[in-house]
């Protein structure tokens, strides 16, 4: 049996996460549970699970007898703990992340800020500690399976993105765009900000970064391919031109139950199979030049590296929010993270403080720009 940890239960990923549990009852058992402001949901969780560790934000009196409450940071750690889910948004995932490849841990990791933030160091303590990084977002999760039991050259790593449900949209249109248009993903459903990111294609080059660190290729080698059927999750092109690819519905949770049971794979009428006796059709294109701004500021700042990758983290989920509550427009987003950008002085970025330290002055930079 395995014993697992889930940090952000209450979201989108935990939930699915808890999905997988409840279909394989005998296989785990939670030993700890972390949320954030969803008590309800959270009380519900605690209750069905009874996890022995416990962390929210403000827990009403009483809502939990019977649990510890252990800060996410510590209840990584403990020693009865096998894996550790990180399906957390934002920084607050970084820490704990640290803490748990210190502790030799596996981490199915789905929180994309802090390999964005910190990759560099996030695979130095893999390599000292003896811990490891299991990828759980969608495209790096289909990379890895493509890449399973290879051992020749890779010439490319292609990243699919659907384009999001402005991929067609004049661009003189795109600074219209509402907050409610920005939310209609035409094939995934997921949490308010990574739909921004998708819409943006922020999300992507977030992946292109988490890729670069995961598997340790070149930036020249991997690419980022426009497919809007998102049946095909990623490609390898290998020496010889042979490209494996990994396919499927949009389901989240073919990922997620890969990560908790790796190497194995085990069947879950839960998720969606792809249906062959239907017609399909896959069309690849290239991105269009111009159109989505924040991706190629997030790959610049990915090769400049240092603590600007944490400084585009952190900037991009406030003007993220600032458009959401209506602050700002949407192609305001691209231009506010591209002033704290070119306002950041780098740190060395050699330990966790330096990325804590820039993201949170980005925080406050970027909550100064967008406050009007």
């Amino acid at each position: 049996m395995k014993r697992i940890v889930v940090l952000g239960s209450t979201g989108s990923i935990g939930c699915q996460t808890l999905d997988i549990v409840r279909s394989f009852p005998e296989e785990f058992e939670v030993i700890g549970l972390a949320a954030g402001n969803n008590i309800e949901l959270f009380k519900k969780q605690v209750k069905e699970f009874n996890p022995k560790h416990v962390c929210c934000i403000n827990p009403p009196m009483g809502a939990f007898t019977g649990t510890e409450f252990t800060a996410m940071e510590d209840m990584v750690c403990l020693g009865n703990v096998d894996q550790v889910m990180v399906a957390l948004m934002g920084s607050v995932g970084l820490v704990p992340t640290l803490n748990a490849l210190k502790a030799g841990k596996s981490v199915a990791l789905s929180n994309k800020e802090p390999i964005v933030m910190a990759g560099g160091l996030l695979q130095e303590y893999v390599a000292r500690y003896g811990g490891e990084i299991l990828p759980v977002d969608s495209e790096p999760s289909a990379i890895w399976q493509c890449l399973r039991g290879e051992d020749n050259e890779i010439l490319r790593l292609l990243i699919t993105a659907s384009g999001g449900p402005f991929r067609t949209i004049p661009l003189d249109e795109l600074a219209a765009v509402t907050p409610e248009k920005a939310l209609q993903h035409p094939t995934w459903q997921m949490g308010k900000k990574i739909t921004i990111d998708s819409a943006t294609l922020m999300n992507k080059a977030f992946e292109v970064i988490e890729t670069h660190w995961l598997f340790e290729v070149p930036w020249e080698r991997i690419e980022v391919v426009v497919h809007p059927q998102s049946t095909i999750h990623s490609m390898v092109e290998f020496a010889d031109g042979s490209v494996k690819a990994q396919m499927g519905p949009p389901d989240m949770r073919l990922p997620i139950q890969y990560a908790l049971f790796y190497p194995k794979r085990l069947p879950n009428t839960m998720i969606p199979r792809l249906d062959t006796t239907k017609s399909h059709s896959f069309t690849f294109a290239p991105m269009e030049p111009g159109r989505f701004p924040c991706f190629d500021l997030a790959i610049e700042a990915g090769k400049k590296g240092g603590t600007h990758p944490a400084v585009l983290s952190a900037a991009d989920e406030v003007a993220v929010q600032a458009f959401l509550d209506r602050k700002i427009g949407f192609m305001d987003i691209p231009k506010v993270i591209e002033k704290v950008l070119s306002e950041h002085k780098s740190l060395p970025g050699e330990k966790a403080e330096d990325f804590l330290a820039a993201d949170r002055w980005a925080t406050e930079r970027t909550t100064e720009l967008t406050s009007g």
